[in-house]
């Protein structure tokens, strides 16, 4: 279950394509997006996989963004660690 309210406090990088990420209610995860990244179609998320374009993410209001928002996930996607492909349907922008 994932509370009310929650927000990303703050994410680095683990190396590749893997993020360890604080959430404020004090829970970590590591999350790798290589599986995701690596199952897209569509270009304007594939350019992700420049390990230079992904390592440019950012913590903003709470969430975990890349650009102007070219890539950010549902924060219980995160929470949850469930990011494995684009198959699963998950939203991601």
């Amino acid at each position: 279950m994932i509370p009310d309210s929650l927000n990303i406090a703050r994410a680095e990088s683990h190396g590749d394509y893997r993020l360890a990420i604080d959430f404020d209610d004090g829970t970590q995860q590591i999350v790798d997006f290589k599986p995701f990244l690596v199952s897209a179609q569509h270009p304007g998320i594939r350019v992700f996989l420049d390990v230079a374009k992904f390592s440019d993410f950012r913590v903003e209001y709470g969430d975990l963004v890349w650009g102007d928002y070219a890539l950010c996930f549902p924060i219980a996607d995160l929470y949850h660690n469930r990011i494995t492909s684009i198959s699963d349907n998950k939203a991601a922008a």
